[in-house]
């Protein structure tokens, strides 16, 4: 079948747009198979400093910065009741030559803005349809919509979400697991300024954290055990509300209810591979974390971004931009991002559920080492805004911005100028 596209991006979440975005504004002709939206439930996603750099550099993120709020300061603080627990640790992005470590926007805002951006962008066709169907020949892969149309491109890009039928019609298995934790979301004002500082609690359930918004607004992800998660679901606001400012201690005064509450269980995907023939995964496509560590879309948005420098690179070399071999060169970089990771989170999340000396004291001292030794530090959050090695072009801090100086401190875990308040 001839081409009718360069590249079929299918999946309209952020992480699909955002690519098709990118890739059509090389001038590649792109379609954009799906209908954008996401549910109102409370989440938020933390775009970090690399995600920010993507965003601003396809020429959207002047859309989202008026609905985002910096985060300027990370506090972490030990609330597991463990003999080994650390002070308290509070991060600056300063120490690391930054404004702000990235900016948290809600879920449906940012979908919004992504659909707006993508319907104003040349070279991209939007398709709002379902995937029915997908295969790959020599010269070009076939999408088959639900309606029953055919389109051709020399690329697929599957980022249609954890049950991408690209995925499963390229015969790429999956690797799954689940945690026994739900993640209860909810969007609070609150009576104290949250100052730009993201507040993270360590539970023995799992993380508690909230998130700057504009304004007196946080962002909750309270991971709990799913039979308290459900006894909060069922909470009226009020109670609710009550409940989520004794967990944070106080810390921002007096909250209350002011935008939509979810609950998500907990669960993780890996696929056996992030490439077929003529086909690449992206997003939730091609992995699955929980909202922890603020990685999830952040790391789709890496996927876009280098397979946006693979193709772009292709094509300058007069190479076929859906060959194995550049596809390889994308899937190689990904997976070692991919993995780390995936390891990262998981291992954090189950010493917390633990409850084992072992675990805790390893946790502990890390945290300890890191408030104390400064370019270790310094070192672990450049690695956790973007990784150090093959990171994507559109996402490089340019060479004159320096790693800053300073040091983290063990510190009350709200901002500064509430510290006299408590």
């Amino acid at each position: 079948m001839a081409a009718d596209f360069d590249i079929i991006v299918a999946g309209a979440g952020p992480a699909g747009m955002a690519t098709a975005i990118a890739l059509a504004g090389e001038g590649f002709a792109t379609a954009l198979v799906g209908e954008a939206g996401a549910p109102r439930d409370g989440r938020t996603v933390a775009l970090l400093d690399g995600s920010v750099r993507f965003l601003t550099a396809i020429g959207v993120w002047e859309r989202i910065a008026p609905d985002a709020a910096p985060m300027t300061h990370m506090r972490i603080v030990d609330a597991t009741g463990s003999l080994f627990r650390p002070p308290p640790v509070s991060f600056s992005s300063r120490e690391i030559g930054l404004d702000a470590f990235g900016h948290n926007v809600e879920n449906v805002r940012l979908v919004a803005h992504l659909a707006e951006a993508a319907a104003a962008r040349e070279n991209l066709t939007l398709l709002p349809a379902r995937v029915a169907g997908f295969a790959a020949m020599e010269e070009a892969a076939t999408v088959t919509l639900e309606d029953g149309r055919r389109i051709g491109a020399r690329l697929a890009v599957g980022a249609e979400g954890r049950h991408s039928p690209l995925r499963r019609a390229a015969g790429i298995g999956t690797r799954t697991w689940a945690y026994p934790q739900t993640a209860v979301t909810a969007i609070l004002a609150h009576a104290r300024d949250h100052g730009g500082a993201s507040m993270e609690f360590h539970t023995r359930a799992g993380p508690f954290t909230l998130v700057p918004l504009p304004g007196r607004v946080s962002s909750l992800v309270w991971v709990n055990r799913p039979q308290d998660a459900e006894l909060l679901a069922a909470l009226d606001d009020d109670s609710f509300a009550r409940a989520v400012e004794e967990q944070a201690q106080s810390l921002l005064g007096a909250m209350r209810v002011a935008g939509p509450r979810g609950a998500v269980p907990l669960s993780g995907m890996s696929p056996t591979a992030l490439t077929a023939r003529r086909l690449a995964l992206v997003g939730e496509a091609a992995h699955v974390f929980p909202p922890i560590g603020a990685q999830g879309l952040n790391l789709g948005l890496r996927d876009g971004a280098a397979l946006h420098d693979a193709v772009v690179d292709a094509r300058a070399n007069g190479v076929d931009i859906g060959a194995a071999r550049v596809l390889e060169r994308f899937g190689r970089g990904r997976r070692v991002d991919t993995a780390l990771r995936t390891n990262a989170i998981d291992l954090l999340n189950r010493t917390l559920l633990a409850d084992m000396l072992p675990a805790d004291l390893l946790r502990g001292a890390g945290l300890l080492t890191l408030g104390l030794i400064g370019p270790l530090r310094r070192a672990v959050m450049r690695e956790g805004l973007t990784p150090g090695l093959n990171t994507p072009r559109q996402m490089r801090r340019p060479a004159r911005e320096g790693a800053g100086a300073g040091g983290a401190e063990m510190v009350s875990p709200m901002p500064d100028q509430h510290r006299n308040h408590a």
